[in-house]
């Protein structure tokens, strides 16, 4: 399969390149830069120079591929305006295609808002933090898309081998710092290693009659006071983690702070039934990051 994605060289996305790779798939990466450039070589793949902000330059040839994978966000103020621009492009393009295409975009559990005791699933109804609520709207309508084949991917919160949504903690306990909980320490996250959300996008990829919304995770939900407490051990870090009240945390970072914050159960189990997809690493205290 010819594959186009969108960030690429991204956390996430270097670990779909490499899992894409590994199944003999041929992949084309946009890149903004030289570095980039590099770096999608070095997995195997070709790069394609261009800018999530002019679509216009590149869409029509993304939409030559068999498959199109956005995992791209630009995290500055008008991310929601970029993103509109991809998918408009992307849905004006796909019009005039002469076949369907295989598209997988890229949501998130945060979507769901605080669940809870209870466990989100695909049928749990949206309800974004401001700073992402165009995520759903554009999701929508890349899914009634004619020539369009689409899969939502909602991942949980992803950790990796040098980190990830970890790596504060990390840096802090390695560090012999305080290690900051955001909100409460009784908190959950979803969580799921890179490499089991890379073979997820893979697996759903490669099933062209799957479309809708479909959640990722490995572990529907851990207490983030746990989660530190094994970093902190990990590390030899003594010290009381400290405590972040999520008010003054936006009005530091932004509404986007709130989402770590969130209450948040995730279940994955639509994901398995409909692929047979089970991840590697069901228990992150058994993972590469505490190797």
């Amino acid at each position: 399969m010819r594959v186009f994605i969108l960030g690429g060289t991204g956390s996430i996305g270097t670990a779909i390149v490499r899992e894409l790779r590994s199944r003999s798939h041929d992949v084309v990466a946009l890149c903004r830069s030289e570095v980039s450039e590099e770096k999608i070589r070095n997995l195997g793949a070709i790069p394609y120079r261009g800018d999530m902000r002019a679509p216009e330059a590149w869409v029509n040839d993304a939409i030559d591929h068999d498959a199109i994978i956005q995992t791209a966000a630009t995290f500055t103020e008008d991310m929601g305006d970029i993103d509109a621009r991809v998918v408009s492009a992307l849905l004006h393009a796909s019009a005039n295609a002469t076949k369907t295409r295989r598209l997988l975009y890229t949501g998130g559990c945060w979507l769901y808002g605080k669940t809870g005791d209870e466990v989100a699933t695909e049928g749990w109804p949206f309800n974004p933090l401001p700073a992402f609520a165009w995520m759903v709207s554009h999701a929508e309508k890349l899914l009634r898309a004619e020539f369009l084949s689409t899969a939502v991917i909602h991942p949980a919160m992803v950790y990796s081998e040098d980190g990830g949504v970890f790596e504060e903690f990390i840096d802090a306990a390695r560090g012999g710092r305080t290690i900051e909980i955001w909100g409460s320490p009784d908190t959950r996250w979803p969580i799921i290693h890179r490499s089991d959300l890379a073979r997820a996008y893979c697996d759903l990829l490669e099933r062209h009659d799957l479309t809708g919304h479909f959640n990722a995770g490995a572990e529907q939900g851990v207490r983030v006071s746990d989660i530190v407490k094994t970093l902190a051990d990990r590390h030899g870090n003594t010290l009381e983690p400290s405590i972040l009240g999520v008010e003054g945390l936006a009005e530091r970072h932004g509404d986007w702070a709130k989402g770590p914050t969130l209450d948040q159960q995730m279940s994955s189990h639509k994901l398995r039934q409909a692929t047979g997809w089970e991840p590697k690493t069901g228990d992150y205290r058994l993972s590469d990051l505490l190797a």
